[in-house]
């Protein structure tokens, strides 16, 4: 039971037991054969006492459990003289926390494998004047440190098939790249210099440099493991699952036994119908089964924080999109720029993209590659921020040593207006979005894009709707005009469009059926994400709040991963019924056949053991059918699988 947790010593506790059983089997080919049912006995009742006595502590707060069947069982077996039948309950308790342990952790092995990947060190340059006392006076010193230490700015040496360490921006002229713990993709992805390098990403077979634009603790990877470490620390609301049944199988137990033992007269079989009773498959398949589910998700990129949400995943009814990042690909190409007077387009897009690089915006590493497309060479920064939904702010050195160093900033036209009173905003087409730039207080101008909806988006939509969901909605902090046709081009009729955080959690809460899921990737997103029944976030890139207060984190870039949560949540519920009804239809028929005085305490208390084995195996299931997990190792050693580059989130930066 899970009085008896393996953190609290289930396996000492399982030796201990057959340590017990041992010596009393050996006394029972002595003279003194007679103390062996004594020595068993009281150490069956010291065990049955431990676990009355944490019985009682649930029962004080409200939590009625099955630990009074096993107590009980103890007890009977003890006092009717059958001491072995009740070392037999004693083992099947420690042994099936053991294998409770044995199997959660088998069960959420790709959650666990994500956290040891996690990087450790760093290898930064200093400049030899800044090198240690005594150290090498070559220009550039490397110097090998926690990741911890690493501060934004620090040169990094990436050694041939090390870690990225923190977020990075490459400063060699190419890198070729292992995205594969981050997107999925298994094919090396090459970079060049200037472009972002997430943490977690594997370098090639060349050394490499970048310079760190993210502490470790805003890092992608990091945020990834912190996300993933909270998901396999969840305390699972599943635990109530099973304990919907605990209270009527306990007094349809009990009215079992003692109507066997006021019709036939005998105590014994009171205790015999109680050793078969003792249901420890209610209390470990459900368990198992949904962290066997947590552990399919995994596979696929997948992060669920709790075995609650797979139970709200398996009766989804509606479904709310976002729409920048969500629906459409986040990845806009250059429409056009629009500079104002005193500033070319070059200047517009170079100071663009050279602020850019330090935003984990949606829309920033477009801004980037269209500057590289141009030909233009990012700037290096003398320092940068980023303001939560709003923008990006950089500082740069100026032309003229003498003057102030000049201050970039891009995002959003109302926080950019409090510094640029003169900006305009630019004249968009439907489907377009515009980026606004200023220097100091002057408006420099505006970068228009248009986004794609995409590829996948109708198919995730049509079979998220085949799966239960009966509406569908989106909700945006876009123009109408931009989000209606998109919306209609998708078989969504309802369109809430120029939403704020506040707009957005007001609709979400009042949209019925529930439950609902959420879909979205930006920071203006974490309201509605945490607001939601289900809250499903795109991509973890810069651990954003988004992923932070969602209940699920979709570490691939891709909407084809949102119906293969439901689907997941399904079959894990599913399962874990399944376990839970077996165990029940076996224990009631084993009650059944001891009630009429044909299954011996012994016999009865082994024949639980195998009940015990019988419902792990079956919730095991929900790891995934063996094919499934086939056909993920061989694309991922053929090479075979999609390149779906992870995006960040949205911060409503278009009019």
């Amino acid at each position: 039971m899970r009085r008896v947790s393996a953190a609290t010593g289930a396996y000492p506790l399982v030796f201990v037991t057959l340590l017990v059983a041992a010596i009393g089997l050996i006394l029972l080919a002595t003279p003194a054969r007679e103390t062996a049912p004594w020595l068993v006995g009281a150490y069956a009742l010291a065990i049955a006492g431990w676990e009355a006595v944490g019985m009682i502590r649930q029962l004080l707060k409200g939590h009625a459990g099955l630990d009074i069947l096993a107590v009980t069982a103890i007890a009977a077996a003890v006092t009717v003289g059958e001491p072995w039948a009740a070392l037999v309950v004693v083992l099947m308790l420690t042994g099936g926390a053991a294998l409770e342990d044995y199997a959660a952790n088998r069960s959420k092995r790709e959650l666990t494998a994500l956290l040891r990947k996690a990087p450790q060190q760093a290898t930064r340059l200093l400049r030899g004047d800044a090198a240690p006392a005594g150290g090498p006076t070559a220009e550039r010193v490397a110097e090998d440190v926690p990741v911890e230490a690493v501060k934004v700015g620090d040169l990094l040496l990436v050694r041939p098939g090390a870690l990225v360490p923190v977020d990075a921006v490459l400063v060699s002229e190419h890198a070729v790249l292992d995205e594969s713990s981050l997107t999925g993709e298994s094919l090396p992805v090459e970079r060049v210099a200037g472009e972002r390098v997430s943490s977690g990403v594997v370098n090639g077979a060349t050394a490499v440099t970048m310079r760190a634009v993210a502490l470790a603790s805003d890092s992608e990877y990091q945020q990834i493991v912190r996300l993933v470490e909270q998901a396999a620390g969840s305390k699972a609301k599943v635990v109530r699952l099973a304990d919907r049944y605990a209270v009527p199988f306990t007094v349809l137990s009990l009215i079992i036994a003692g109507i066997a033992w006021g019709v036939s007269g005998e105590a014994v079989r009171f205790a015999e119908v109680l050793v078969v009773a003792t249901p420890c498959p209610l209390l470990i398949a459900a368990p198992v089964a949904f962290l066997g589910g947590m552990s399919r998700a995994a596979r696929f990129g997948l992060i669920v924080k709790g075995g609650g949400t797979l139970e709200q995943l398996s009766r989804v009814r509606s479904a709310a999109f976002d729409k920048t990042g969500t629906i459409t690909t986040g990845r806009p190409a250059l429409e056009r720029i629009l500079a104002e007077p005193g500033f070319d387009e070059m200047s517009v897009l170079q100071f663009a993209a050279s602020a850019e690089v330090y935003s984990s915006h949606v829309l920033a590493e477009s801004v980037v590659v269209a500057a590289k497309q141009h030909g233009y060479p990012l700037l290096d920064a003398l320092g940068a921020e980023e303001i939560a939904t709003n923008g990006v702010a950089a500082e740069f050195a100026s032309d003229n040593a003498e003057d102030a160093a000049t201050t970039v900033r891009v995002g959003k036209p109302s926080w950019l207006r409090e510094f640029a009173p003169a900006l305009a905003l630019a004249p968009l087409e439907p489907g377009e979005l515009a980026i606004y730039v200023a220097l100091d207080d002057r408006f420099a101008g505006a970068i228009v894009m248009r986004d794609q909806t995409r590829d996948e988006a109708a198919q995730a939509l049509g079979e998220l709707q085949r799966l239960g969901a009966e509406r569908t909605l989106m909700v945006t902090g876009d123009v109408a005009a931009t989000a209606e046709p998109i919306a209609a081009g998708l078989g969504i009729n309802e369109v809430h469009a120029e939403c704020r955080p506040s707009d957005k959690v007001s609709i979400v809460s009042a949209v019925q059926p529930r439950p609902l899921i959420m879909v979205g990737d930006g920071l203006n997103d974490a309201p509605v994400l945490a607001a939601a029944d289900i809250g499903f976030a795109m991509g973890a890139r810069g651990a954003t709040a988004a992923s932070e207060s969602a209940d699920i984190v979709n570490r691939y870039d891709t909407l084809t991963s949102l119906p293969l949560a439901v689907r997941v949540g399904k079959d894990t519920v599913r399962i874990a019924l399944q376990s839970i009804w077996l165990g029940i239809i076996i224990s009631v028929g084993l009650m059944l056949v001891a009630a009429f005085g044909f299954l011996p305490a012994l016999i009865g208390a082994w024949l639980q053991e195998v009940v015990d084995l019988v419902a792990i195996l079956g919730a095991l299931r929900a790891v995934g059918p063996r094919a499934e997990r086939k056909l993920k190792a061989s694309r991922a050693n053929a090479g075979g699988a999609q390149r779906t580059p992870l995006t960040g989130r949205e911060s409503q930066r278009t009019h």
